[in-house]
């Protein structure tokens, strides 16, 4: 009876998976054809769609008596569009930012020092990856994308600004920070990990720091994804909802929605002290994803643009080598 009931079990388990996938496949049907049929759409607006984008820079940048809690975290300033044409907008900036950034790439072939440097803060699943799969990989080549997580026993044994200083991006790269140097007057600060009278210093030494980077080359943009508690409780449930989503998942995260307000508190600091003129904060509503990825790609378009990138001429004869290569 037992051995009978085991067979009639893997056979069941059997044909359930077989349904199972079946299904699934059926489902990844459905959604590359959805998703093939919005492409079309979204293609269809693109030219409209980029004249709805307005300053977003200036729209975000955080200035004197600037105030977290006032910002409408669904807003989208800068765009009038909704989302149909925010993806189409994003989409419509690829082709000028990957050519920015191969430009910025090139200019370093030719000695160059000039490099870009992202650094994005923000609560957890406030869209940090999202960006960096839609905004970033439009140019992978001269990326260099570092996550800071917890110090290692080696990052603790040397100042802080250690890791952070050797995962600044090269010449002619575009850096992406998941997370920074700024955990260190954030998470520090909420759990009491250093005693105020080490984090309250920290503000000056992060300044200093980057009107160093900033006079050796490098443009810094910093931003933060600003979400509402709310927008990340229901985040959070989706990845609980989803297999698919469980390894996003990280049973901590809950716990730090009860430090909610004191990270309010330790991000309204960190804005006031340290959105200097060189490297001025950017605070990007950010419970609309569509509008936070098109709002860092306008903040990242922004500065390349103003860097007025040129391809190197060539330390050559053209007319001569195409003599040669034809000849050959």
């Amino acid at each position: 009876m037992g051995k009978g009931a085991k067979g009639k079990s893997k056979k069941a388990g059997k044909s359930s998976g077989k349904g199972a996938g079946k299904v699934s496949s059926k489902k990844a049907a459905e959604e590359l054809e959805a998703q093939a049929a919005e492409d079309e759409v979204i293609a269809a607006h693109e030219e409209a769609a980029v004249e709805q984008i307005q300053d977003v820079a200036n729209a975000l940048r955080v200035g004197k008596g600037f105030v977290l809690a006032d910002v409408d975290t669904s807003g989208t300033p800068g765009f009038t569009g909704k989302k149909l044409e925010g993806k189409a907008a994003l989409k419509a900036c690829e082709a000028e930012l990957s050519d920015l950034l191969e430009r910025l790439f090139a200019e370093s072939t030719t000695g160059s020092k000039r490099s870009l440097l992202l650094v994005v803060q923000g609560m957890d699943t406030s869209g940090k990856g999202g960006i960096m799969r839609h905004v970033i990989s439009v140019n992978p080549q001269g990326v260099k994308a570092t996550g800071f997580k917890a110090p290692t026993k080696e990052e603790l044994a040397h100042d802080f600004l250690w890791r952070i200083e050797k995962a600044l991006p090269g010449a002619g790269q575009l850096g992406v920070f998941d997370r920074s140097h700024y955990e260190d007057v954030l998470i520090v600060r909420v759990h009491d990990i250093v005693p105020e009278a080490v984090w309250s210093k920290r503000y000056a030494q992060i300044n200093a720091f980057e009107r160093k980077v900033i006079a050796a080359g490098t443009t810094v943009i910093k931003v933060m994804t600003h979400i509402s508690k709310e927008e990340q409780k229901a985040r959070l449930m989706e990845r609980l909802d989803r297999p698919d989503k469980y390894y996003k998942y990280n049973p901590g995260d809950v716990d730090e929605r009860s430090h909610w307000g004191d990270y309010m508190e330790a991000y309204q600091a960190v804005l006031d002290k340290t959105s200097t003129v060189g490297a001025p904060w950017h605070v990007v509503p950010s419970d609309r994803k569509w509008y936070a990825r098109l709002a860092v790609q306008q903040l990242i378009l922004e500065a390349l643009r103003g860097m007025n990138l040129q391809w190197p001429q060539a330390d050559f004869d053209v007319e001569a080598e195409k003599k040669r290569l034809s000849a050959s």
